[in-house]
């Protein structure tokens, strides 16, 4: 890849404490234009390899460039989404040490939203997935993610961290309990069978759910999910004309844009003869736009909402932060002299499973 033995990795990236969901939205990547958005950076002077992570509350690149490009790694989102869009964003940004220490912190979950969640890891591995198979990573980004994967596994396994944490769709699940007390007497509509999707009617199922419906693009996904959940599918387009049914709405598609509108939820609403309608949007970008909350009858409420309300999970839990902090520190220290060793013998430019010593 061209690579010097002066060149070190970066980190710049916003998350959701940086940046609200308003910003984030507009950034966020596929999964499936991971590798190309890669591509773009590395085929500037002076970038050898890289990696995106883009998920509902970071979008991060992890970079290995000439030390004089350090100044200047905001270019790198410049380069993906043009200067106009980037503006003055808040973004951060690691090198060394520092940076990473807070990959193992993304990747060990305590710089999640939602403190220990399960889901980043896999996240993490599949932007390094995607990276490394099209050829975008090399000794550098294999060493520092193989590793940092052993670390992060170390820490979920040495502490007790993951105990008691959700994903962002149980989240979403829990402040709809806090909403209504109890969820037995509540009919909940899920919008998008997807990962997301997966887990919220999982987690509704087991609350005891009065009636659950699944409406997806994917109709096959959708009546799968629904049958094995107890409830029922719709086809999107149904389940569209037919939101005055929820109760409480969980939104969670894939979509680059919002689904629902203010003119689609006001008759619904009317259709529900004063009774309110809670809308939970769990997507980034969302799948409701912000002008429906001012339907009168509708409480609506996304990601940012959604932060607010767990943040009181991270104080709570400050012992098992201590500790896993700890942990992270003194793995890197063990690790570190390798992680900038420049024998990579046993690190491959490329190969057909990345993840295979993970």
């Amino acid at each position: 890849m061209g690579e010097t033995n002066s060149a070190e990795i970066f980190c710049v990236g916003i998350n959701h404490e940086s940046a609200p969901v308003s910003v984030r939205e507009q950034m966020a990547i596929p999964e499936t234009k991971l590798a190309e958005k890669c591509s773009l950076i590395t085929d500037k002077e002076g970038f050898y390899e890289a990696v995106i992570i883009s998920t509902c509350n970071r979008i991060e690149i992890y970079i290995v460039a000439n030390p004089d490009k350090y100044s200047k790694i905001d270019e790198c989102f410049t380069c993906l989404y043009g200067a106009e869009e980037i503006g003055s964003l808040p973004f951060y940004k690691f090198r060394g040490s520092e940076m990473m220490k807070h990959l193992c912190r993304v990747a060990s979950g305590l710089d999640s939203m939602i403190l220990g969640e399960t889901e980043i890891l896999g996240q993490v591995k599949k932007s390094y997935a995607a990276a490394h198979l099209a050829g975008q990573t090399s000794r550098y980004l294999n060493k520092l993610f193989q590793n940092v994967f052993k670390i992060a596994k170390f820490v979920r396994t040495n502490s007790k961290i993951t105990r008691g944490a959700t994903s962002v769709g149980a989240a979403g699940v829990d402040l709809a309990e806090k909403i209504f007390g109890n969820l037995k007497d509540c009919n909940v509509m899920i919008l998008g069978a997807g990962q997301m999707g997966e887990m919220v009617a999982k987690t509704l199922a087991g609350r005891g759910v009065k009636g659950l419906v699944v409406s997806s693009r994917s109709h096959d996904k959708a009546v799968i999910l629904a049958e094995e959940m107890g409830g029922k599918a719709y086809e999107f387009d149904q389940g569209l004309t037919r939101l005055y049914e929820a109760d409480i709405l969980i939104t969670a598609t894939s979509s680059p844009h919002a689904l629902l509108t203010k003119d689609q939820i006001g008759p619904a609403v009317r259709k529900r003869r004063g009774r309110p309608l809670f809308i939970i949007d769990i997507a980034v970008p969302r799948d409701v736009d912000e002008e429906v909350a001012s339907v009168p009858g509708v409480y609506l409420y996304d990601m940012d909402a959604l932060q607010k309300i767990t943040a009181s999970a991270h104080a709570r839990r400050e012992e098992q932060i201590i500790i896993c902090e700890n942990l992270i520190i003194t793995e890197i220290d063990k690790l570190e002299l390798d992680i900038i060793s420049r024998d990579s013998q046993n690190y491959s430019d490329q190969g057909s499973d990345p993840l295979a010593t993970v």
